[in-house]
């Protein structure tokens, strides 16, 4: 995982390199923009050493904090745990996984759910690059971050009957911001154009 993001982030600053940065309006014009180096350089390695500093806070002081406790339970190859769920950064797909009571389609959905999060740079058909331009797409986003914390959170509790019903309405509505959003997008730019 660490040699595909490091490939990817060189291929991000070769593109950045060759292409140049946006401005908020999406036009091209160099006259107005400042250089790479040192403005942005020194803005992220600031960021760079703040992350830095609260990973090693957060090692140093508190080592288990992300992790679950219920990993420090021994080991009984006789007795299957009750509740079992990935690390919490994949919560949310493994609420959707668990949304659909087929096996085969839990597997599709899971993987069309991290998949299409992969594409989303590559469908982006604005005409305007900002979104304060589309008052919609700001309620759309919020709405996509508070549905995937749910979905989060739905991802820790038990398959029971209210959190069943809530993962299967959650799901549903995470891939429907998916497929509304580019129907949104090409009605405001009718509008705007």
């Amino acid at each position: 995982m660490p040699f595909i993001i490091l490939t990817i982030t060189i291929i991000h600053l070769f593109f950045l390199h060759l292409t140049g940065s946006n401005n908020p309006l999406g036009i091209n014009r160099n006259i107005k923009k400042i250089s790479f180096n040192p403005f942005f350089s020194i803005k992220d390695f600031i960021g760079f050493i703040f992350l830095f500093i609260i990973l090693f806070f957060i090692i140093s002081f508190y080592p288990y904090f992300l992790g679950d406790r219920d990993n420090f339970i021994l080991a009984n190859p006789l007795v299957t745990p009750e509740h079992i769920q990935p690390e919490w950064y994949f919560l949310f797909a493994y609420a959707i996984l668990r949304s659909i009571p087929r096996k085969l389609g839990g597997v599709i959905a899971l993987l069309i759910s991290i998949i299409i999060l992969f594409f989303i740079p590559l469908i982006n058909i604005r005409k305007i690059k900002r979104n304060q331009f589309y008052p919609i797409r700001k309620l759309i986003f919020w709405f996509l971050i508070s549905t995937i914390i749910l979905l989060t959170w739905i991802g820790i509790r038990p398959v029971e009957e209210p959190f069943i019903i809530v993962g299967q309405l959650l799901s549903l509505i995470y891939f429907s911001i998916y497929l509304i959003n580019p129907i949104l997008q090409k009605i405001f730019d009718n509008l705007i154009y």
